[in-house]
């Protein structure tokens, strides 16, 4: 039968031979973690964490959500003035091309002219 014996501890901060250092194990060495928390995080602390968490990505979110928003409505605002000064060209336009002497001019090659003497009124006697 054999004897019992203790396993050797490994100095904290030491890699077992043969394994390397991974990045966690690193950070956790810079960092001290274990002076600052002791063994690990309280359960305690998890629900206030994750609230704060919560609220910060509500608050991420609806920042973006605001952002997105505000450049939706410049697009449309300067698509409405575009629009605006389409109509505004396309009603000079018109009012232009509606005028009796425009009107004139484009039926002049069809062979039709403009009347120069007034109309005459026709009454009738009983």
């Amino acid at each position: 039968m054999s004897q019992n014996t203790f396993k050797k501890k490994i100095k904290q901060g030491a890699a077992p031979k043969g394994k390397r250092k991974n990045l966690f194990t690193l950070m956790e060495e810079k960092l001290d973690v274990r002076g600052i928390l002791g063994e690990g995080i309280p359960v305690k602390f998890g629900p206030p964490f994750f609230f704060a968490a919560f609220l910060a990505m509500i608050y991420i979110w609806s920042n973006h959500r605001a952002d997105n928003m505000i450049r939706k409505i410049e697009r449309m605002q300067q698509e409405v003035e575009d629009l605006r000064a389409d109509v505004t060209t396309l009603e000079a336009e018109y009012m232009l091309s509606s005028k009796q002497s425009e009107v004139a001019k484009k039926i002049q090659p069809l062979g039709i002219y403009e009347i120069d003497e007034p109309p005459i009124k026709i009454k009738y006697k009983k």
